[in-house]
């Protein structure tokens, strides 16, 4: 009986956890402005200091990555690895990531935020939206 009451619970753990990773995510995050891709194509021609972290897993980015980003993996990003990529706390920063049911960006931005950058743009709709909108990849 033990091991059906465990199977049962473990099956809860993981279902649970499954949905958290689907959960969307919310319309904006303080401290960062939230853009969409044609946004993110004005910042591109705007800035040209401009740094683009994809905060995907290796192997999402392997399928195609939004030309000239930075692979940052969200469980990599700290403000050691942040300042590796970024020259100062006020550069223009955009972080995506999978889409709305993805936080991987989400936790990254708020990462940036904590350690004191001041010009963050949150892409929330990330690789999805991109993709979908037929705008050019890297691979």
């Amino acid at each position: 009986m033990n091991k059906i009451v465990n199977a049962i619970l473990l099956f809860g753990l993981v279902l649970g956890i499954a949905q958290a990773e689907e959960e969307i995510m919310p319309p904006s995050l303080d401290g960062a402005t939230t853009i969409s891709a044609e946004e993110l194509i004005d910042l591109v021609d705007e800035h040209e200091d401009l740094v683009i972290i994809d905060a995907r897993k290796p192997s999402d980015r392997d399928k195609g990555y939004i030309e000239g980003s930075i692979g940052l993996v969200d469980t990599d990003t700290t403000p050691e690895t942040l300042a590796n990529h970024i020259p100062s706390t006020s550069t223009p920063i955009v972080f995506y990531c999978n889409g709305i049911k993805c936080g991987r960006s989400a936790k990254s931005t708020n990462v940036a935020v904590a350690d004191g950058y001041s010009n963050i743009y949150w892409f929330r709709g990330g690789w999805e939206e991109w993709s979908s909108k037929g705008y050019p990849v890297a691979r």
